[in-house]
């Protein structure tokens, strides 16, 4: 049977959930003199994430990783799923699911390396940025023209709405 393009998957897309690092961030990490770990976000990806909320999209974070800063930030552009330090996605992404009685074929999962790999064979498009280790890339349906951290999520994003006719040139984001 010939596989699907994910392009017929997007229409369908409902819900956008996202790893942190590797993914919004391109998975480096500052270490300051007093052990502050920082991290660094494209703008171009929040730009889209908050016009997807702001679309009335339902937007998740699910991440290994507990930087409450990077909490605060995704509370700034109206993401108020966020599940971090989380050990175990596939628990969170059913609790989340469940909330929100959301179908798994109704989702863009987008992640970067293992942690990811169980949670992101549970929805209808697993995506991953271009730099995602091989087992990721294997399962995606799509790989990003875009590393993690530097427009990955802003491609997938703009690709859904464009097709669903959701994506305007005229949209005033407030996104600081």
């Amino acid at each position: 049977m010939e596989e699907k393009s994910y392009k017929e998957y997007l229409n369908h897309i409902t819900t956008f959930i996202f790893d942190i690092d590797g993914v919004l961030t391109d998975g480096t990490v500052t270490v300051t003199t007093s052990g502050e770990l920082l991290r660094k976000m494209n703008i171009k990806d929040g730009y889209a994430l908050k016009t997807a909320v702001d679309l009335g999209y339902h937007i998740c974070i699910i991440s290994g990783g507990s930087n409450e800063g990077v909490r605060i930030r995704l509370n700034a552009l109206g993401i108020t799923n966020i599940y971090l330090g989380t050990h175990d996605k596939i628990d969170q992404l059913n609790e989340f699911l469940l909330k929100y009685n959301i179908k798994p074929e109704q989702v863009l999962y987008m992640g970067d390396d293992l942690p990811d790999y169980h949670v992101m064979q549970k929805v209808g498009l697993p995506c991953c940025p271009q730099d995602a280790v091989p087992e990721i890339k294997n399962i995606s349906k799509y790989i990003s023209h875009k590393n993690g951290g530097y427009g990955a999520a802003r491609d997938v994003i703009e690709q859904v709405l464009k097709v669903q006719e959701k994506w305007h040139l005229n949209y005033d984001a407030k996104y600081d």
